[in-house]
C-alpha cells in the first residue's frame, strides 16, 4: 500500500530525526517521521548536559518532548522499520517492514547507531546502565563519576584514549583489554605517564549489582572491584539506507560528515550519530536542524520560491 507522496520522510525519531520533523513542520513541509524505537537515547537513564535541563531529563522523557514538539506543528510520526529506499523519478520510495510504502520528495536518514554492548555473566544489563554502575558514554558523564574507581573495557587505542580522556575526572582509571592489550611500547608509555593503570590478563567474567561492577581476570584469585565500567567497544553505524542509494561512507560505513549540510546526493540528507563525528544530543539536535534547512530551502529552489543568486 503506498501511500499520497509527502515532502520528506525523516527515518528515525531520536533527537537528531525529531529536530529535523520540527523544523520541517514549522516550515510548513509535509513530513513523515518513521522510527523503529531503537534509538539510543531511550535508554539514557538521566541526562544533566542537555542545554535547559540543569536538573537532568532522562532519554525517554526528552524524547516524548521532542516527539510532542514536531507534533503539534503537524509532522506525523509512525512506528515501523524501513527496509528499503529507491529512487522512483523525482520521489524517493521507501517500504516499510509490515508492506506499507511512502513516497517523498526529499529523505533525512537520523537512522543512529548500534552500540556493541558488554555480557554481564551475572546481572541485569539494563539495570545496571540505569544505576549508573555500567556507561558508554564518558563525554555525556565522565563528570558525574569524578574522583570514582573506574574501569575501561577495551583492548586497543580507542580503549586507550577512553582511559586517557576519563583521566581527567579521576585518578583511578584502569584499562582492561577483552582479550589481549593490543597498544604500543609508546602508547603504554603514555598511559603509564597519566597513572592509567593497564591489566594484562583476559576478562573471565563481569557482574553488576547496585555497588558497582566485579571484573574477574583470568590468573586472579579474586575478582577487582569497580564503581563503574565503560565499555569502549565501538559502535556499528545504520548506514545500509544511505549506502544501497549510493552514498559513500568511510572505511567503517559512518557517513562524511558533510552529510547534514551539504547532503549525500540530490534531496538526500542524513543527521545524527550516522554522521561521523561527535555523537551527543545537541550535536544531534544541531545536524537535525541543518539538514531540515538546507532540503527545504532545496526544495524551494525546485519550486521556483528562491531568490536565483542567494547562496
Amino acid at each position: 500500500m503506498m501511500t499520497a507522496p509527502v515532502d520528506i520522510l525523516v527515518v528515525g525519531a531520536g533527537p537528531a530525526g525529531l529536530t529535523a520533523a520540527m523544523y520541517l513542520a514549522r516550515f510548513r513541509r509535509g513530513v513523515c517521521v518513521v522510527h523503529d524505537g531503537r534509538s539510543r537515547a531511550l535508554w539514557v537513564p538521566r541526562t544533566l548536559n542537555v542545554p535547559g535541563f540543569p536538573e537532568g531529563i532522562t532519554g525517554p522523557r526528552l524524547i516524548e518532548r521532542m516527539a510532542d514538539h514536531a507534533t503539534r506543528y503537524g509532522a506525523a510520526i509512525r512506528e515501523g522499520r524501513v527496509t528499503a529506499i529507491a529512487r522512483a523519478g523525482a520521489l524517493f520510495r521507501a517500504t516499510l517492514d509490515d508492506g506499507d510504502g511512502i513516497e517523498a520528495r526529499g529523505v533525512i536518514l537520523a537512522t543512529g547507531v548500534e552500540t556493541r554492548l558488554a555480557v554481564l555473566d551475572k546481572g541485569d544489563h539494563d539495570q545496571a546502565v540505569r544505576i549508573g554502575v555500567l556507561r558508554y558514554c564518558p563525554i555525556c558523564d565522565g563528570y558525574e563519576h569524578s574522583g570514582e574507581r573506574i574501569a575501561i573495557l577495551g583492548s586497543d587505542i580507542h580503549g586507550a584514549a577512553e582511559a586517557m580522556f576519563l583521566r581527567q575526572f579521576s585518578r583511578h582509571i584502569t584499562l582492561i583489554p577483552k582479550w589481549d592489550v593490543a597498544l604500543s611500547e609508546a602508547q603504554r608509555s603514555e598511559l603509564a605517564a597519566s597513572d592509567v593503570a593497564i591489566v594484562e590478563g583476559r576478562v573471565e567474567r563481569l557482574a553488576a549489582d547496585a555497588e558497582g561492577i566485579a571484573v574477574q581476570i583470568a590468573g586472579e584469585a579474586a575478582p577487582r572491584a569497580f564503581d563503574i565500567l565503560y565499555p569502549a567497544l565501538g559502535s556499528v553505524p545504520r548506514s545500509e539506507l544511505a549506502l544501497t542509494l549510493g552514498a559513500a561512507g568511510d572505511d567503517d560505513d559512518c557517513l562524511p560528515f558533510t552529510a547534514f549540510s551539504d547532503g549525500l546526493l540530490p534531496g538526500l540528507y542524513a543527521a545524527g550519530d550516522v554522521v561521523a563525528g561527535l555523537d551527543q544530543i545537541s550535536v544531534a539536535g544541531g545536524q537535525g536542524a541543518m539538514a531540515a534547512t538546507r532540503l527545504h530551502n532545496w526544495l524551494r529552489e525546485i519550486e521556483g520560491h528562491k531568490m536565483a543568486d542567494q547562496n
